[in-house]
């Protein structure tokens, strides 16, 4: 086993896929190279289905790539914004929604989530998951765009009806160089 809390993407899905049962309904808000969105079709199985967002044509292309190699076809790519998850998921029925923030890497770093579209996103995911589900978000705030992100949405968070959803935040925090961390929301039962 890989020591997980050196590789904070890794932890993140690690726990998302705890939630995750075969025939799932499954959102990637931000899918970026693929491999979150593979590693969300693997667990849903064939039976299941996920949604995979990304504004970049590029990012839709690499995930695309990823899947086809590894034979992967419950996907359905939409080259939108994750503020228009609401379009084509139902309310209460994912039981994931996963947000890896900031900038596609190798693409153009002046596209970046938003703090604004970020919290548009994030509440469009806690309208998706049914109870018991889960929202994982990795944040980097080693950039302007990400810092101001990462404020907004831990303020946001923490201001979450805590009769409704527990939040929960790791950071790594004896780690310079601005680490990833991780905030996962899931909603009570």
């Amino acid at each position: 086993m890989s020591n997980l809390i050196t590789k904070t993407t890794e932890l993140a899905m690690s726990v998302t896929l705890a939630y995750i049962s075969k025939g799932d309904t499954v959102i990637d808000a931000t899918c970026g190279s693929g491999r979150d969105t593979a590693s969300l079709a693997l667990a849903a199985g064939a039976e299941g289905h996920v949604y995979a967002f990304d504004i970049q044509e590029k990012a839709i292309d690499m995930t695309r790539e990823r899947l086809a190699a590894n034979g992967l076809g419950n996907v359905e790519l939409i080259m939108k914004s994750f503020t228009s998850m609401g379009e084509f998921i139902p309310d209460g029925s994912a039981s994931a929604v996963v947000f890896n923030l900031g900038y596609l890497p190798g693409g153009d770093h002046s596209i970046t989530t938003t703090a604004d579209e970020t919290l548009k996103g994030l509440s469009c995911a806690l309208e998706a998951i049914r109870p018991g589900g889960i929202v994982t978000i990795v944040l980097y705030d080693g950039h302007e765009a990400g810092a101001i992100e990462k404020k907004r949405v831990i303020k946001w968070a923490e201001e979450l009806d805590p009769h409704k959803y527990h939040a929960a935040f790791v950071s790594l925090i004896n780690q310079d160089k601005h680490p990833p961390e991780i905030l996962w929301i899931t909603a009570k039962k």
